[in-house]
């Protein structure tokens, strides 16, 4: 094994290499701004004609670098470039990072800036900035001190380690993503482009009941909840563990089989199955509405049913009337949403088809938080050393 060194991090990398200019030889451009990828995970591009993309879309990026934003570090929107589009383009609100790879291994670099302690750090220095919200400069990445062994094979196997855990939750991830879109595929086969005209008209108040059993932590504030809440469905459907006397305002009870729907912002719509409960009790953000089936052989047909574009068109016009970028549904226009259906039969088929998906993505969801877990314990330990490696 080899020994470790300091550097400083200007010595080993350069910021913000490439821009677009007059001579871009694309018309069309992939874009990607600051608030499409978290943690490496890309939400997605933006397909753009050139002459019509934002002024921010500016910065150029090769296989190899690393996108860090600027703006509030602790929002951690990074990610690790590979294999990009020809075309790709992402914001200005980057600093992109390129490494010499004869000092310093990129991916290393990569898993060093996504240790929390280094977002923290980063995070402080951006709050001290002059500018009008949290910001950092690419010099202050550059300036910073890091602690990194001076074999770049060990370099490597650090990273390996690490990246081969990503590499298997982006694996979970992806079949997750490929379970809902045939569940999804189904139903617009079935209730869609198979839909007759005859058939009869629904309300979800036919299929599910709305419950509002209210709860307050305080009262109990030794008690452990698992806490369902918006943070948490953003950051991979994942409830936090929290005592009562830290959640300082009320919330509804979540019971076994039920599904949580967000009234926030129904355009982009939080759906969030819930099975069966084990251990501490279960809560959710008011922000959420808990919904319970009238009969256990409905579930998969109510959850994919609140996904579909029906649903979503249909809650974003009931909430048209409400104020600016937090429009709301209210649990009656949830209950309202209208279906055709030649009988519930039907449904319960749909749902007795697509129930093993949605067991599976229960599975893979319970796999990706024990390696996110093992993961993020090993980060910490690898980029002091406490963790050796072996190499070749």
């Amino acid at each position: 094994m080899s020994a470790w060194q300091e550097i400083e991090l200007a010595s080993a990398i350069k910021t913000n290499q490439g821009t677009v200019d007059a001579t871009y030889p694309f018309q069309e451009i992939k874009y990607l701004d600051t608030g499409s990828i978290t943690r490496g995970k890309i939400d997605g591009l933006q397909s753009l004609p050139i002459s019509s993309a934002p002024s921010r879309a500016k910065r150029l990026v090769k296989d190899g670098d690393i996108v860090y934003s600027t703006v509030r570090p602790i929002q951690r929107h990074y990610g690790y470039i590979q294999n990009p589009p020809e075309n790709l383009v992402v914001s200005t609100g980057f600093a992109v990072i390129s490494c010499d790879e004869k000092k310093l291994d990129s991916k290393f670099l990569y898993y060093y800036l996504s240790f929390d302690l280094i977002v923290e750090e980063l995070d402080i220095i951006a709050e001290a900035s002059t500018s009008t919200y949290p910001s950092l400069k690419p010099s202050d990445i550059e300036k910073l001190t890091v602690c990194l062994p001076v074999l770049l094979n060990e370099q490597k196997a650090i990273a390996a380690v690490l990246s081969s855990l990503d590499n298997k939750i982006n694996l979970l991830h992806r079949q997750n993503k490929t379970l809902e879109a045939m569940a999804e595929t189904l139903f617009r086969q079935w209730f869609v482009e198979e839909a007759q005209e005859d058939w009869n008209e629904f309300s979800l108040s036919d299929f599910a009941t709305h419950l509002k059993g209210n709860v307050v932590p305080t009262k109990t504030p030794d008690k452990v909840f698992h806490h369902y809440s918006l943070p948490a469905f953003d950051a991979g459907m994942r409830p936090t563990m929290e005592a009562g006397s830290e959640i300082l305002s009320n919330k509804y009870a979540v019971k076994p089989w039920t599904i949580l729907v967000s009234k926030l912002n129904p355009r982009f719509p939080r759906i969030w199955p819930i099975g069966d409960l084990t251990g501490s009790d279960a809560i959710c953000s008011t922000e959420f509405q808990v919904f319970a089936p009238k009969s256990p052989n409905l579930f998969g047909y109510i959850y994919f049913f609140l996904r579909s574009g029906d649903a979503k068109d249909e809650l974003t016009m009931a909430a048209s009337g409400t104020s600016g970028s937090h429009q709301r549904v209210r649990p009656e226009d949830i209950l309202n949403i209208k279906t055709n259906l030649p009988s519930m039969d039907l449904a319960a088929q749909y749902s007795a088809l697509v129930m093993p998906n949605i067991r599976k993505l229960w599975a893979n969801n319970e796999q990706i938080q024990s390696l996110e877990k093992l993961r993020d314990t090993l980060l910490p330990k690898l980029m002091s050393g406490e963790v050796r490696v072996e190499i070749n």
